[in-house]
C-alpha cells in the first residue's frame, strides 16, 4: 500500500497556508496556534521547534505530546469526506486539524471550534 503523500510532507510547508487561510478571513496567527495548541498539546515553543526542525505530518502528529480526547467530537465534511469516518488514523488527525482551520476560516467562535466533552 502506497503512504498518502501529506504523511511526508513538511508540517512547516502547510503552516503559512494555515495562518494565510484565517489571517484572509479577519482571524489571527494566534487564533490558528490555539487550534493547534488544543488538537496537539503543543506549547509555542514545542510548535516553533516542529517547524524549525521540518518534521513530517507523519512525525508532527506521533511526537504530539498530548492529542485532546475532545477530538472525536469534531465532525462534518473536509474535502469531500466525512472525518469521523476516516479509517486511517493519522488521515483523521491532519483532517482534523484541517477542519478546525476551516470552521475558523468560516468564522465559527473558538468557543465552539474548541470542543469541549461537558
Amino acid at each position: 500500500m502506497t503512504q498518502n503523500r501529506i504523511f511526508t510532507t513538511a508540517f512547516a510547508s502547510v503552516y503559512p497556508l494555515y495562518v494565510k487561510k484565517a489571517e484572509k478571513k479577519n482571524r489571527t496567527k494566534q487564533e490558528v496556534d490555539e487550534i493547534i495548541h488544543w488538537l496537539t498539546g503543543y506549547s509555542p515553543s514545542q510548535l516553533e521547534q516542529q517547524l524549525e526542525k521540518e518534521v513530517t505530518f507523519e512525525e508532527f502528529f506521533k511526537e504530539a505530546p498530548s492529542l485532546n480526547p475532545a477530538r472525536s467530537l469534531i465532525t462534518g465534511v473536509i474535502c469531500g469526506v466525512r472525518v469521523e469516518t476516516i479509517d486511517d488514523k493519522l488521515m483523521r488527525e491532519i483532517r482534523y486539524l484541517d477542519k478546525l482551520i476551516d470552521e475558523l476560516a468560516k468564522g465559527k467562535k473558538m468557543e465552539k471550534i474548541l470542543r469541549s466533552a461537558d
